[in-house]
């Protein structure tokens, strides 16, 4: 309970809308590699997570708390309880679930990508509808689009995630590659935000995520989603706040996008309009070979002024042996600028550049352009 607050607390100091608490209900001790039939319930909570103090306390700060529903591959136990597990969200003040299905699927014979299991996904993505929840479905099967027709379901994993690049080796060309296959079929809920990449609070030698920081950033915007997650510790973001702002700043959603640059496996550049908005921001992910970029803003309009931020990686960055090195610039930009950056090798840069609404907030700041 105190940790969700805590979680709470942050969520609603630094503007986001919701929190996500896996293992939250029993059954965690033992559900991983069983093949068990049953395992969850999916509405009885451990006896340290008070569901009602928990939601009633995030409401009073203006968050909510976000369900998980992890099946372990026993979607036929998922779909015996599936109305009361929506019922149990429903009433609790719950509107989106992220379900996740690890392991081998059980009936036996079924798999991920099967038609038994396809139509279990649309089964729970219409039933969800019902009781207006939004689900978000890690381990489910590539989409192809299905969510023009139930927007409901708001983003899947559905390709190897950010938590793959530490347990499963991931590469670092990995992310240049996801925006030309898996995402044509749909948004990605690609967990990203790692500061913290070493995973330094694990005790002992272990796997590392295979990225920089200002990489990071970029991924808000390369890899598409509606609903983005900030995967890591508050404790880590509180050491980076600088960093962190670009987070907060980034928009979900879009009114345009321009791809400026991209080869598959070597590096992708893209722009987007936030919706509803004249601000821009770009992201810059490349492979183990770095790139540089020489990037024409000449997509902003011209009666407007802009200031962008540009968090890139430092000289010396490197994913492998000095991945939280980055530097911050901020200044005057038109649609004359153009900008020189280096992703390192492993890393990128991401860039906010927001339409100047007050004439005041220009005191102070010079032009930006050249070598960043």
């Amino acid at each position: 309970n105190e940790k969700v607050k805590r979680y709470i607390d942050f969520a609603s100091e630094h503007g986001f809308d919701q929190v996500l608490v896996e293992g939250w209900n029993e059954g965690w001790e033992d559900w991983f590699g069983k093949s068990k039939d049953y395992v969850f319930d999916f509405v009885t909570p451990y006896p340290d997570f008070d569901v009602k103090m928990l939601n009633a306390y995030a409401k009073e700060k203006g968050v909510k708390l976000m369900m998980h529903h992890e099946t372990s591959a026993s979607v036929r136990n998922y779909e015996r309880h599936l109305d009361k597990a929506y019922r149990f969200m429903a009433d609790n003040g719950y509107n989106a679930v992220k379900s996740g299905y690890v392991g081998n699927i059980i009936p036996r014979g079924e798999h991920h990508y099967g038609q038994w299991m396809n139509n279990h996904y649309l089964y729970a993505v219409k039933k969800a509808a019902d009781y207006k929840i939004c689900v978000n479905a890690h381990e489910a099967v590539r989409p192809t689009g299905l969510c023009r027709t139930y927007p409901n379901l708001i983003g899947n994993e559905s390709a190897r995630g950010t938590e793959y690049e530490a347990f499963a080796g991931n590469k670092p060309f990995h992310t240049t590659l996801l925006p030309f296959t898996r995402q044509i079929g749909g948004p990605m809920d690609y967990t990203p935000g790692i500061f913290d990449t070493k995973i330094s609070f694990l005790p002992g030698e272990h796997s590392f995520v295979r990225t920089t920081l200002a990489k990071q950033l970029a991924l808000y915007v390369t890899m598409y989603s509606p609903l983005q997650m900030a995967a890591d510790l508050p404790e880590n973001y509180e050491r980076y706040m600088d960093a962190f702002q670009f987070i907060k700043d980034v928009a979900l959603d879009w009114d345009d996008s321009k791809y400026l640059e991209a080869e598959p496996g070597r590096y992708i550049t893209a722009a987007r309009k936030a919706k509803g908005t004249n601000d821009w921001f770009i992201g810059c992910t490349s492979s183990e070979q770095g790139h540089a970029s020489t990037l024409k803003l000449d997509f902003l309009d011209a009666d407007k002024q802009y200031i962008a931020t540009v968090y890139a990686d430092a000289k010396d960055a490197d994913y492998k042996t000095n991945p939280q090195a980055y530097v911050i610039r901020k200044g005057i930009v038109s649609p004359k600028t153009v900008l020189k950056l280096k992703a390192a090798p492993g890393g990128g840069y991401a860039i906010s550049i927001m339409e100047v609404k007050d004439k005041a907030e220009l005191k102070g700041l010079k032009k930006l352009s050249g070598n960043i």
